[in-house]
């Protein structure tokens, strides 16, 4: 499967089975992760991988007491995808010590060297955790990108071990697809192209 054919059937994949997924695919969507750009080439990035059950039935009573009263319901009458995405991510909270594999994308402040700027964190690792994201779709593996973290990022740090001075910008679930991938929906380029000027 090519770059693009990836992309274009990228799905947030929020239902996953409980398989295991092999150590060698594992370092490579990371190897993937770790050939994104990054500011002044400064490569701020870790991963902390999570395979252990204890780790993700902790991390899942978490998310399940920290993020799940905090998602908002889906109004009435919304529309399919906001419904479906709705749907999987309570799914997901559900179900997330089932998840294989927990990636989280974290990175120390680092760039530029002679004074260091938080704003810089996430030039690196968000262009790191969509390669990672591709890199999955072309093996067959599904993923979503969170931000379940942000919301109880204080509690979560001493079970990930975390360094002071690292942030954690996105948590990655990793794993066999229960649904389907398909073609993303997007708005038409043609609505999103500016030519010359906005």
């Amino acid at each position: 499967m090519d770059a693009i054919e990836a992309m274009e059937t990228c799905r947030a994949m929020r239902w996953l089975k409980a398989d295991p997924v092999p150590e060698e695919l594992i370092r490579k969507v990371i190897r993937a992760a770790t050939c994104a750009s990054s500011p002044g080439n400064s490569q701020g990035w870790d991963f902390v991988v999570v395979r252990d059950a204890e780790q993700r039935r902790r991390i899942a009573e978490l998310f399940r007491a920290e993020v799940k009263p905090r998602l908002v319901p889906v109004a009435e009458g919304a529309d399919g995808p906001r419904r479906l995405m709705s749907a999987g991510a309570h799914h997901l909270l559900d179900t997330f010590e089932r998840v294989p594999v927990l990636i989280f994308v974290c990175g120390g402040v680092v760039y530029p060297p002679a004074s260091p700027m938080e704003l810089f964190v996430p030039a690196a690792l968000y262009p790191a955790a969509q390669n990672l994201i591709v890199a999955a779709r072309a093996l067959g593996l599904g993923t979503v990108f969170t931000t379940f973290h942000m919301l109880c990022e204080a509690k979560l740090r001493p079970i990930l071990g975390l360094p002071d001075g690292h942030r954690i910008q996105v948590t990655i679930p990793l794993g066999w697809p229960e649904k389907k991938f398909g073609p993303v929906k997007r708005k038409p380029i043609d609505e999103v192209i500016h030519w010359e000027r906005f």
